[in-house]
């Protein structure tokens, strides 16, 4: 059976924890800890929240990963913050930052291109299984929505291509969930946020990055 932490539990926890500590940091000004990105190539949007989630201790000492939609990368944190690995992914096909309603009593296959989005939020990861018995890590479970393995594709979608490819355009082209290569999930994600829970930050595409963090504004509950 699939086990739920208590996400309203974990929120409270974190709404008083910023209410206590808000003045301190912004005490600290320049002091506050910065992410670093070891060299990778991270968006202005990625950076703003990597800071955030430093500074404010966002992911409870958890292993995090930041989904950045505009860029179509990926880049996986452990708990103290230090950078495991970044790479490429592929996203749901349509723009857009909230699941279509009523998508738990969807089937995936059912959705139209429009409909195919990654959601955008904070989520608290879980590590599962698919219908097929995949290892997978579960985003958010009643959307149906996950980070997992680029799959053998003998359709016309050209994935691994498409994985490869310089064009964002060509990235968008799932269900919603977030595609990373094979040796990337199993060199890099599944031992970080394979065995236990984790955050998931899936950065906006229609507003601004700053709207999803902010002392009192955090994207706590899924949208």
């Amino acid at each position: 059976m699939r086990s739920k932490l208590p996400f309203a539990a974990l929120c409270a926890a974190s709404v008083l924890w910023l209410t206590s500590t808000t003045a301190v940091f912004a005490d600290a000004g320049a002091s506050r800890p910065r992410a670093g990105f070891a060299g990778q190539a991270a968006s202005a949007d990625a950076r703003y929240a990597a800071d955030f989630i430093a500074s404010h201790a966002d992911n409870q000492n958890m292993p995090y990963v930041i989904v950045d939609k505009k860029s179509a990368r990926v880049f996986v944190f452990a708990a103290d913050g230090q950078l495991r690995g970044a790479t490429t992914v592929l996203l749901g096909l349509g723009i857009g930052d909230q699941s279509v309603p009523g998508i738990a009593q969807r089937a995936p296959s059912s959705l139209k291109p429009l409909e195919r989005t990654t959601p955008a939020g904070r989520f608290v990861s879980e590590p599962g299984h698919n219908l097929h018995g995949e290892e997978i890590v579960w985003i958010d479970y009643e959307a149906k929505i996950a980070i997992h393995r680029l799959r053998p594709d003998s359709s016309r979608e050209r994935r691994a291509e498409r994985m490869a490819s310089a064009s964002l355009d060509d990235k968008r082209i799932s269900l919603g969930c977030v595609v990373v290569p094979v040796d990337f999930y199993e060199g890099v994600l599944q031992p970080v946020l394979g065995r236990r829970y984790g955050v998931v930050y899936v950065l906006p595409e229609n507003s601004p990055v700053e709207n999803m963090f902010g002392p009192f504004k955090l994207s706590l509950s899924q949208p």
